[in-house]
């Protein structure tokens, strides 16, 4: 096994076949929660919270602790960080105290800075960039309704919304690593940065995948295994709703858009979800939604990839023996 410490700041620090490993290791959790705990002491993981959160903070928190390890939650309202201490200098007082970092905040630059500064592993739980937590749950949960972690090579997914966010580049590099047909969708003025998509694009080119971004949702869902949206409007903008979501209305995901994917598509939504705005009730609350299985997978997908980082950073084989 090649060790030596590594992190998970974007869903391309993994490449195919490590995604792989991690998604085997969470199948395993999801069959035994028990099945590797590398925190057992316990070891302390620093749970930084910079945004709200419900399903990051459980997952991580439940998780650390089914992993043996004692979840030290701190949010910037109380932590030194809050008041304008420089993330290096946090990062090298945690990395002497704790055996991993896991942080949820704005900037794509502060979870650099802290992976740079850090000697344990560090884990993006959600930058302004990328989420890439949430992407390997989403394909957990594909995994689990259809046909394993194998069978994700070749799947065709497509989101759409707003496309310039942290989902959609996640979606693009993610899918790209896993040698999945990635469609994104959204209106001019919100599509996914060009350099971020000439990265997926060779990316997906190495692991037998496509991408593809138009403006066209149909385009996006005809024949899709999987359709996942998000919200329309980012966290901290609830009061710009009405002028925001205009654009984005033709790329609500209802009965009639479902339609043009397979029959047996799935759909994923990462929540908090608005029912009538990017999705209908009648879709995310029926027979091809999988948003509950996919919000546990939050769980199983996360303790996969704090055991994969810590025996890669560790070098101990022990940890992933006959799981991965």
């Amino acid at each position: 096994m090649n060790s030596g410490l590594r992190h998970m700041l974007r869903d391309d620090d993994l490449n195919h076949e490590e995604q792989l490993e991690v998604l085997r290791l969470g199948m395993a959790f999801r069959a035994n929660p028990y099945v590797s705990q590398p925190y057992q002491g316990p070891q302390a993981v620093a749970i930084i919270f910079d945004k709200p959160s419900t399903r990051t903070r459980t997952s991580f928190c439940v998780g650390v602790a089914q992993l043996g390890g004692y979840p030290m939650v701190i949010d910037s309202s109380g932590s030194q960080l809050g008041r304008g201490e420089p993330v290096a200098d946090t990062a090298k007082v945690l990395t002497r105290m704790t055996s991993t970092i896991v942080w949820r905040t704005f900037g794509q630059d502060r979870v650099e800075t802290m992976a740079a500064n850090a000697t344990v592993p560090v884990i993006n739980a959600l930058t302004d960039s990328f989420h890439p937590c949430q992407v390997l749950a989403d394909f957990l949960t594909l995994a689990q309704h259809r046909g394993g972690v194998d069978a994700l090579a070749g799947m065709t997914i497509a989101y759409l919304g707003d496309a310039a966010n942290n989902m959609a580049n996640s979606y693009l590099l993610g899918g790209a690593v896993a040698g999945m047909n990635v469609r994104i969708a959204g209106p001019h003025g919100f599509l996914p940065d060009p350099s971020l998509v000439d990265q997926a694009r060779t990316l997906a080119a190495e692991n037998g995948g496509s991408i593809l971004v138009t403006t066209d949702p149909v385009q996006a869902v005809e024949d899709a295994d999987c359709v996942f949206t998000d919200t329309w409007v980012s966290m901290g903008e609830e009061d710009q709703y009405a002028i925001r979501s205009h654009p984005f209305q033709p790329y609500q995901v209802n009965a009639a858009l479902m339609a043009h994917a397979r029959p047996d598509a799935l759909f994923q939504h990462c929540l908090p979800a608005y029912r009538g705005r990017e999705v209908t009730a009648e879709v995310i609350d029926g027979p091809q939604s999988v948003v509950w299985d996919e919000a546990e997978n939050r769980l199983h997908a996360q303790k996969a990839l704090m055991t994969w980082l810590v025996a890669r950073s560790r070098g101990d084989e022990s940890l992933l023996q006959g799981v991965c």
